[in-house]
């Protein structure tokens, strides 16, 4: 006897991608750290001389203004930003604090790019607070030689996040407590207290503001 064949339908909704707009106010100093280029050749250089790149070399003196512009992510038009993935991975990492599925995160929430890096083409989100200031500590290798870290550092900054989000995961209002959460409690670039590399220095974190006062910070010119 032939088997009864059933049919069932499937449907399938249309994707529910809304935007929205957030402006954020440091809450402690902002520290970023690009891979520079120049060490990105010198490893390059290293790898395509082969067994001749353990000959001993005479060592370069550190020029420290190179490696602080080094550090900073330069977009197409000149202002400095922050890679557009640390505010959607510091949103995603907020999610376990609320019980959310980091997995469906991922697939929900969008940071969008003001501009991108001029060598590398990193998306990045503009930072508003003037030139950075030359920020030098003392830091140990794992080789356990002490050397000085330099980096580019602001005191005072501020951002516009212009985000997408997946309508049917979140509302408008979801995406911006979850963005003030990661702000205070998860941070974004280096020595922010959500790094899974240690506790952190404090750095990094902010909190919901408005365009008016964001804007503001640029006129204050930082590099204090």
């Amino acid at each position: 006897m032939k088997a009864k064949q059933t049919t069932e339908t499937i449907h399938i909704a249309p994707p529910n991608i809304k935007t929205g707009v957030v402006w954020i106010k440091g809450t402690a100093p902002l520290v970023v750290h690009k891979f520079s280029d120049k060490a990105k050749n010198m490893i390059r250089a290293k790898q395509e001389a082969g067994p001749t790149a353990n000959t001993k070399k005479k060592r370069e003196a550190k020029d420290f203004t190179e490696v602080f512009n080094g550090a900073r992510h330069i977009s197409f038009d000149g202002w400095d930003g922050i890679p557009a993935p640390a505010f959607r991975s510091a949103c995603i990492r907020a999610c376990t604090l609320v019980g959310f599925k980091m997995t469906m995160a991922k697939m929900s929430i969008f940071i969008e790019a003001d501009g991108f890096d001029n060598t590398e083409g990193t998306p990045l989100v503009k930072i508003y607070g003037g030139e950075p200031r030359q920020l030098e500590s003392m830091v140990r290798l794992a080789t356990g030689v002490c050397d000085i870290s330099v980096r580019p550092q602001w005191l005072e900054w501020g951002a516009c996040l212009r985000f997408r989000y997946d309508g049917d995961q979140f509302t408008a209002e979801d995406v911006i407590n979850l963005v003030h959460r990661a702000g205070l409690q998860v941070g974004v670039c280096e020595g922010r207290p959500g790094s899974t590399n240690s506790n952190g220095c404090g750095w990094g974190t902010f909190e919901i503001s408005d365009e008016e006062t964001v804007r503001a910070l640029d006129e204050k010119g930082g590099a204090k």
